[in-house]
């Protein structure tokens, strides 16, 4: 699932007439870099969730992608359509949820991380493990310098209180997912969120992590949030990677 709903309130007045995921960078939208990631990884089926200006999505994109790695059939969650607006990540995910697979990747539209691998080794390894969710952090940008999790010697995302010294480092906003953790008793969002409740990511994360249900890594590739104008225009400036 790629996240595609938000507003970009803070990339105006670019969003005003492009959904962020469709802005350029480096001469194709953002969100064709996750979708040729994820066809590398050998993904056949990716749903994207709409809501500001969603139309333009599947106008762009249509219901199937072909990629050098094969063919993507694509899925749309009109949030914009059924609610009127965006329901934010949880929301938006238990919405999806009747159309996801049991064991599914979620990436955010609005980062780029054009080296990621979302191969099957890493999808079935977390399948077989009781984790509920496993999340990929990096080193904190100068935006974010506190960070968003700490993560222990056995590899479980922690979160820690305030005055903790351990590093906490910036969730990536690249995870896998059960469907398990959108149900009792960590999400009380019936699947398919028939009422478009709204609700984040980060509460149902911390219920997990408490009980020790949430692993993750250290990844130091490539990765930007493109959530500005200026970063946005410092990433236009850096380099472009292989294709």
């Amino acid at each position: 699932m790629v996240l595609a709903a938000g507003r970009g309130q803070r990339m105006r007045p670019l969003t005003d007439h492009t959904p962020k995921p469709l802005l350029p960078v480096h001469g194709q939208p953002l969100l064709l870099w996750h979708l040729q990631a994820l066809a590398r990884g050998g993904a056949r089926r990716v749903l994207i969730n709409t809501a500001w200006l969603g139309e333009r999505i599947p106008a762009a994109l249509g219901e199937a992608l072909d990629t050098p790695w094969g063919r993507l059939a694509l899925r749309y969650s009109r949030e914009d359509r059924d609610f009127g607006a965006a329901l934010e990540t949880a929301g938006g995910i238990a919405r999806a949820l009747p159309q996801l697979d049991e064991v599914f990747w979620v990436v955010a539209g609005d980062i780029y991380a054009p080296d990621f691998a979302f191969d099957d080794t890493r999808r079935q390894r977390f399948a077989a493990s009781a984790a509920l969710a496993h999340l990929w952090l990096v080193p904190n940008p100068p935006q974010h310098p506190r960070g968003d999790f700490g993560l222990d010697d056995d590899g479980h995302a922690l979160d820690l209180p305030p005055d903790d010294p351990r590093p906490r480092w910036t969730y990536a906003a690249i995870g896998l997912f059960k469907r398990a953790l959108f149900a009792p008793p960590w999400c009380d969002i019936p699947a398919g969120n028939p009422h478009g409740v709204a609700a984040p990511l980060a509460p149902l994360l911390r219920r997990a992590m408490a009980a020790r249900r949430v692993t993750a890594e250290l990844w130091h590739g490539t990765w930007a949030d493109v959530g500005t104008p200026e970063r946005l225009a410092q990433l236009q400036a850096n380099a472009a990677p292989p294709r």
